[in-house]
This record gives structure tokens, C-alpha cells and sequence, in this order.
């Protein structure tokens, strides 16, 4: 394999994890829509909470793409920074929120469309996830691979605010969201010192 081949399928690596990122940005934008209106609909904390997740999630790619733009190692280092303190201020909610909703007993009304819109968002982001674990690794980017574990915790997110919701449809227990969401709390931790340790 010549250089020049070598060089042609960095690009085409570099290309899929900018079009990941760009799926991932898209999906996120639709879903804070989706979600303002199943969060207001329900009256649900999971859910509004599920919404600044997504938002944390079009930080985190904007980031990516930015430093994908140009990879010194400047940039890599910043970034990670960046994602680290996204993870920080993801658990930190997760934290408190959890806690008030359980503190003072909130039951929010069931919603048909945050149970569709999660378990949706959980099947993608799952295989977003796997996408730019692999990419990440064909670039040797530490940036898209920790981004990709921000994916994957959206995903594990997706999925405990929807068996959350679907606890609640089905059994009344209004508290197994806000329960599910401190195993959370260590897993956003343990990637925010993951990302500052580069």
C-alpha cells in the first residue's frame, strides 16, 4: 500500500466520523423538540431531564466536529477537556434531579410519545456509539472515541428513562426513573476522569 492510498483511507475514516458526528447532531436537534413537547405533555422530569442529556450531546459534537476540522494535538487536548466537563455537568444533573423527584414524590403522567422517542433514540445511539468507537480507533482519535462513550451514555440514558416511563405506564411506580438514573451518575464520573486524563 503506497502513502498516497494510506492517505485516501485516512480520509475516508476522517469523512464516516464527520458524518456520525453530523447524524448524531441531527438526530439531538429533532430530539429537543420531540422532547420539549413530551416533557410539557406528561409534565415529566425524566423526560425534560432526557432533553438536557440531548442537548449536553450536540455540545459534545460540535466539539468533535470542531477538532476533527484539525487534528493537532492542541485541539485534542481542548476537546477532551471540553467532553470531560460535558460529563461533569451531565452527572451533576443527573444527581440532583434524581434526588428532587424522589424528595418530594413527583408522579408525572404517562406519555406515549417519550416511550416511542426513547426507545428510538436508544437504538440509534447505540449504533452511533459502536460507529465512532470503530472510527475513533481507525483514526487513533482519543476525541471521537470519548465522544463515542458520550453517545453510548445517552443511549443507556435512553434506556433507563424508558423503562422509566414504561414502569410507570404499567406498574404506577413513578420512582424507578429517577432510581435508574444514579447508576448513571458514576458512569458520567468515570468518563469525565477518563477524558481528563489524556
Amino acid at each position: 500500500m503506497t502513502d498516497n492510498d494510506g492517505e485516501l483511507t485516512q480520509q475516508r475514516v476522517l469523512r464516516r466520523g464527520r458524518l456520525l458526528e453530523w447524524a448524531t447532531l441531527g438526530w439531538n436537534v429533532v430530539g429537543l423538540v420531540v422532547l420539549a413537547f413530551a416533557a410539557i405533555g406528561a409534565r415529566s422530569v425524566a423526560l425534560a431531564g432526557f432533553g438536557l442529556d440531548s442537548l449536553i450531546e450536540i455540545g459534545a459534537s460540535t466539539v468533535v466536529l470542531w477538532e476533527l476540522a484539525d487534528l493537532a494535538q492542541d485541539r485534542q487536548r481542548n476537546a477532551l477537556r471540553l467532553i470531560g466537563r460535558a460529563f461533569i455537568a451531565l452527572a451533576i444533573y443527573l444527581a440532583v434531579q434524581s434526588s428532587v423527584v424522589l424528595a418530594i414524590g413527583f408522579h408525572s403522567h404517562h406519555s406515549a410519545l417519550g416511550i416511542g422517542w426513547t426507545a428510538a433514540t436508544a437504538m440509534v445511539m447505540f449504533a452511533l456509539a459502536a460507529g465512532k468507537a470503530r472510527t475513533g480507533t481507525a483514526l487513533d482519535n482519543p476525541v471521537l472515541r470519548t465522544e463515542g462513550r458520550v453517545t453510548a451514555v445517552d443511549a443507556i440514558l435512553a434506556t433507563a428513562v424508558l423503562l422509566g416511563l414504561a414502569l410507570n405506564a404499567t406498574l404506577g411506580w413513578w420512582w424507578a426513573d429517577p432510581a435508574a438514573a444514579y447508576l448513571l451518575v458514576f458512569y458520567a464520573v468515570r468518563e469525565a476522569r477518563g477524558a481528563f486524563a489524556h
